[in-house]
């Protein structure tokens, strides 16, 4: 998509005779992707001020095909190591990626720069932060990838007591990637009784009981992008504690969801939420911030927390996910995907959060 990236690289120029800069060194792979569509695991990436031409991909020699046909719209240079053969290019104020530079590597820049190297940051990640349409139909395909397998999972009895965390979650991987994932988006958490009130428990050779809460955080990632959802089940009638907290976590996550709109200061969204569970007297088991943006990495801005200064913009696409974690005996987090819309917050993940009895 030649256009798309040409049109970022254009808006990013933009940032770069703003802020008195005559050429910007970009090192972190994701940015490099989002400017070129180049998907290598070696590149560098300088864009010039003043237009395309002197703008130049650089990578090395196992790329030479990829990269002719990934990115056909911009100089493709071939050297080793990238960074430093870019930077020797580079005239003027030079802006670099302050936030993925080592100590290190910026003393090779130094070493090599013939400009003066100005610290960035966040420069390019500022402009990842709206969606454009393109990007939200390939996390609506995450989402419907996640969905779909979760279905599956569901329809053909496969939660069920005796079976393992692990064994759980590696089919739920296999099923994303049939239904047409490149891989999860992240490693797949089933966390069974009392391991699901660990937030981030890691799936283990426990085996779900009858009576367990059992909680489902994964996603899918479809041509780079991807999907986040958790979804918290119950084998088994639930008991009143259970039923107690799925409604508290359900009515909280549900305000959030509300509270995602344009204009509105993420640590104000997340405020909302968290007020729901903290009036019912929860406050200390909700450990963690309501959510975050999502996109070409599982998490990027904007942090929707506490501390959580941005501005929610439509187009969007964050996670709501608040939780209530009761040590030694059980937890529950709702998580949706989701786009902030000027009418409301539109979800693309679209499994039930009715809770689950099975």
């Amino acid at each position: 998509m030649p256009a798309i990236h040409h049109s970022r690289r254009s808006a990013l120029r933009e940032d770069l005779r703003a802020g008195g800069l005559d050429a910007f060194l970009v090192t972190d792979l994701i940015n490099i992707r989002y400017l070129t569509g180049f998907t290598g695991s070696n590149a560098a990436l300088l864009i010039t001020a003043t237009g395309e031409e002197g703008s130049v991909l650089c990578t090395d020699g196992r790329y030479v095909t990829q990269a002719g046909a990934q990115v056909p719209d911009l100089e493709l240079l071939i050297d080793r190591p990238c960074d430093v053969a870019l930077i020797r290019r580079a005239t003027g104020r030079v802006g670099f990626e302050e936030n993925t530079v080592t100590v290190a590597g910026y003393r090779l820049l130094g070493a090599a720069a013939t400009g003066e190297l100005v610290g960035q940051a966040d420069l390019v990640e500022r402009h990842r932060l709206v969606k454009d349409a393109g990007e939200i139909e390939d996390l609506r395909r995450a989402c419907a990838v996640a969905d779909a397998a979760f279905a599956e999972l569901i329809e053909e009895g496969s939660i069920r007591a005796g079976r393992t965390e692990r064994e759980i979650g590696l089919e739920l991987d296999g099923r994303m990637r049939r239904l047409g994932a490149e891989d999860p988006a992240f490693e797949t958490i089933v966390a069974a009784g009392a391991n699901s009130a660990i937030p981030h428990h890691r799936p283990t050779s426990a085996e779900l009981r009858v009576g367990d809460l059992v909680k489902f955080d994964f996603g899918a990632r479809v041509d780079g992008y991807h999907s986040d959802m958790t979804r918290t089940v119950v084998l088994g009638e639930p008991a009143d504690w259970q039923n107690e907290i799925y409604q508290l976590v359900a009515a909280a996550q549900r305000v959030g969801r509300e509270a995602t709109v344009p204009g509105a200061i993420c640590s104000a969204v997340d405020a909302a939420a968290r007020a729901v569970i903290a009036d019912a007297g929860y406050g200390q088991n909700y450990l963690h911030g309501l959510g975050h943006g999502i996109g070409l990495q599982i998490h990027e801005g904007p942090s929707v927390g506490a501390a959580g200064t941005a501005m929610m913009a439509a187009d969007m696409v964050v996670t709501v996910e608040p939780g209530v974690y009761l040590p030694g005996r059980g937890g529950v987090r709702i998580e949706d995907s989701g786009v902030v819309r000027p009418d409301g917050y539109e979800l693309l993940t679209l499994t039930t959060k009715d809770l689950l009895v099975l």
